[in-house]
């Protein structure tokens, strides 16, 4: 209520206009509608239009396997940006102030936090902004006695059981201030300057972003480039990685990042968003994953569309595929297609054993992304060959029924004739 005094005072005096919106979470039943209403009547007094919006937070919260706060505040900002498109505003100013601020970097050092997180709220990100960040809560007090700005109480608010920065605001902040009446001030220059550090540091990480690959689903980095990385920018360059695959930062903690540098020579790690980090051929790739084909049935004649591939099991050769020989006619039936995990073992022709799926394709350049996609053809549940790799001696086409596997890959095409 003060921003919104302030804001308009400021807005007269230059001849622009605020606009005023509020958005009721549907939490608090009656309270909520009663402060609803209180806003209705004092935007009416004051003169200034307004918009208000409604959202059931708990149903989008359970319906988006998200808490009540984060479901709250993803409705409310969704609100906030769509009035001020829908009003022609060019800000959304927001009243965080300095004690909102420093009540955030405690609760994000508790958490456990880098640099980003000391640094509290930005002042301004896109049409967000918050021009009450330097000023305490008892000086909005003040203003508003001196004022006569009237305002509701969040009965919420003063229940310390209600949420971790209840707990903060009631009981360890006061005795913060007993220790020095400036705490809060004084976590605010200091998250200041964590800002600035911050950004610093991001802009450093940019222009050291060299290297970098892309494609549909992935990108690749110089693994060297991110071992003799300064220190500092190492966990940036990851992130920014992050950024280029469009996954975000949000669900990556440094629990993540660090398991990325531990990462072995030709090994992988499954990370969140369905992300898969994998270091080979000296660089660091990060993938979307989608979810790998399952196991299905050859049909005789009938065209199998599998993963990136389609498959029909023939009697004769055409086009390019695999030649099996097969014990008997009726294991033509038996005949199966699926990923071909890493230690399955094939012996393949001139070798003098048998090779490990995953050591045949890094010898053949195909990297793991592309491995685990390759279709794999099991005769009665035994693995008879791998696609781009060749076939079993034991199922090699020599004497005996032999069946021939075409294989083509994916294209619109295929899937517009199916």
């Amino acid at each position: 209520m003060c921003l919104l005094h302030m804001l308009n005072a400021w807005c007269a005096e230059r001849g622009g206009q605020v606009v005023a919106a509020h958005f009721n979470h549907c939490l608090r039943g009656e309270a909520a509608d009663r402060d609803e209403s209180f806003v209705r009547e004092t935007c009416k007094t004051w003169g200034i239009p307004l918009t208000v919006g409604r959202g059931e937070v708990r149903d989008f919260a359970k319906q988006e396997g998200l808490s009540v706060e984060e479901a709250a505040r993803t409705l409310r900002y969704a609100f906030l940006t769509k009035a001020a498109e829908a009003e022609g505003c060019s800000l959304v100013c927001t009243a965080h102030h300095a004690d909102d601020n420093a009540e955030t970097v405690l609760l994000n050092l508790i958490r456990g936090t880098g640099l980003k997180g000391l640094g509290g709220m930005e002042r301004r990100r896109g049409i967000l902004c918050r021009p009450l960040l330097d000023v305490t809560r008892a000086e909005l007090r003040e203003y508003a006695t001196a004022w006569s700005v009237p305002h509701m109480e969040d009965e919420t608010n003063a229940d310390p059981d209600a949420a971790s920065r209840n707990f903060l605001r009631i009981q360890v902040m006061p005795l913060l201030r007993e220790l020095n009446p400036k705490t809060a001030e004084h976590i605010n220059r200091a998250a200041a300057w964590a800002r600035e550090a911050d950004h610093y540091l991001d802009e450093q990480a940019r222009r050291t972003f060299v290297g970098l690959g892309t494609g549909p689903g992935w990108v690749s980095f110089p693994w060297e480039d991110l071992r003799l990385a300064p220190q500092p920018l190492r966990p940036r360059l990851l992130l920014l990685l992050l950024d280029q695959l469009g996954i975000g930062r949000k669900d990556f903690g440094a629990v993540h990042l660090d398991a990325i540098f531990s990462l072995q020579n030709e090994c992988s790690i499954d990370l969140p968003g369905g992300v898969t980090a994998r270091r080979e051929r000296g660089r660091l790739f990060l993938t979307r994953w989608k979810a790998l084909p399952g196991i299905a049935a050859l049909e005789w004649g009938v065209p199998l569309t599998w993963g990136g591939y389609r498959l029909t099991l023939l009697d004769r050769r055409e086009g390019e595929g695999l030649s099996l020989r097969l014990p008997s006619p009726e294991e033509r039936g038996r005949l199966t297609v699926a990923p071909a995990p890493p230690g399955a073992r094939l012996t393949l022709p001139g070798a003098r054993g048998s090779r490990s799926v995953k050591r045949l394709c890094l010898d053949q350049g195909i990297g793991l992304e592309e491995r685990d996609r390759l279709p794999a053809v099991y005769a009665d549940g035994r693995l008879a060959a791998v696609w781009r790799l060749g076939v079993d001696t034991e199922f090699l086409p020599e004497g005996g029924p032999c069946r021939f596997i075409q294989i083509q890959k994916k294209t619109e095409e295929n899937d517009h004739e199916k």
